[in-house]
């Protein structure tokens, strides 16, 4: 055989050696691998169903998507007369290294909750307040933030253009008081009237019939998306109920913590403020709630409670430990008379 017919069967030899490794290479696979990826809320919802196995009444839980995950801390989305957000800092100090069930019956703006819940985000609470509107406009932002969100854009876009009239049309919107099927055109009213009335007050009067006039700001922002956002995604989980302090204050049990900011004793006979409930909140009600904070002490519940400096609630209070802490007074109509005023801060001895 000659070298040039040699050649040429070494070359297609060697071809087909090439052709037999390519076919030999593994086929990409054709199979998708599929994580599952935990969802933080249904985590939250099946350990508050299992924390609240015996009978509750709040089945509003969760119902309406969130925004994905955020490290933000939420913050009030009302203005509050004494709400605590000023106060945080010098809190802290007062509150326990650890909390694993939380209570708070006169919840009022929230500050605390929220600075708490973004401290120790396992934290199961139970959020409550006489004021059946005010834990209607919890339960609609922790399950309808988007449809809240709507609703407020519609009132924003009626008081821009008709201005107090449109103000004192949803004020007397009273219908809608305690209405449980209409919950986030209840909260939407709430939140508008709370931010443009005068000072952002919430008083009704003895009839339960919200009476504030409207404020001096025409261009007000009802809500900040994304801490409406960030205050759902920490309701998740959370039960709201509307409640007495008293049956509150039953509910707790040894470990717990709760923090107690009532409607404040008055500094003066002139201090006194019209309640944000149609019952008023008087010294007999001051010392019953003292007798169940003591009971409560007693049952081995970590307590803490805010509020005036004066002489009768450090009587009431003499057993305990007492704190002050330093806030500003923004209400008042006298401009001269706003600054820093001591408030207590009464705790478990240690």
């Amino acid at each position: 055989m000659s070298g040039k017919s040699r050649r040429k069967r070494s070359a297609a030899r060697a071809a087909n050696t090439a052709r037999s490794d390519q076919r030999s290479d593994p086929k990409p696979s054709q199979y998708r691998i599929r994580r599952k990826i935990p969802d933080p809320l249904q985590e939250r919802r099946t350990e508050f169903r299992r924390f609240n196995s015996n009978a509750l009444h709040d089945e509003q839980l969760a119902i309406a998507p969130v925004e994905s995950v955020s490290p933000r801390e939420a913050q009030p989305f009302l203005k509050w007369v004494g709400g605590k957000a000023q106060l945080l800092a010098q809190f802290d100090k007062f509150f326990p290294d650890e909390i694993a069930c939380y209570f708070e019956p006169f919840v009022g703006g929230g500050a605390v909750f929220f600075h708490l819940k973004h401290r120790f985000p396992k934290m199961k609470a139970r959020l409550r307040d006489i004021n059946g509107e005010l834990i209607n406009t919890y339960r609609a932002v922790r399950d309808y933030p988007r449809e809240l969100m709507r609703q407020l854009d519609a009132h924003a876009a009626e008081f821009k253009v008709k201005g107090d009239d449109y103000f004192y049309f949803i004020r007397a919107r009273h219908d809608l008081t305690g209405d449980e099927q209409k919950i986030v055109e209840r909260a939407a009213r709430m939140i508008f009237l709370n931010k443009t009335c005068f000072n952002g007050l919430w008083r009704v009067n003895a009839s339960g019939k919200f009476n504030v006039p409207v404020g001096s700001n025409k261009k007000p922002g009802l809500y900040d998306e994304g801490n409406i956002y960030a205050a759902s995604r920490a309701l998740q989980g959370v039960h709201l109920e509307v409640q007495d302090f008293r049956r509150t204050f039953s509910e707790t049990r040894r470990g717990d913590f709760i923090y107690v900011d009532p409607p404040y004793y008055p500094v003066s006979s002139t201090a006194n403020f019209t309640s944000y409930t149609k019952e008023d909140f008087g010294e007999g009600e001051q010392r019953e709630l003292h007798a169940v904070f003591a009971e409560a002490a007693q049952r081995g519940v970590r307590v803490m409670l805010s509020n005036s400096d004066t002489p009768f609630i450090r009587r009431l209070y003499r057993d305990f430990q007492i704190g002050t802490v330093q806030a500003r007074r923004m209400i008042n109509c006298d401009g001269s008379k706003r600054g820093a005023v001591n408030e207590v801060v009464v705790i478990n001895k240690i």
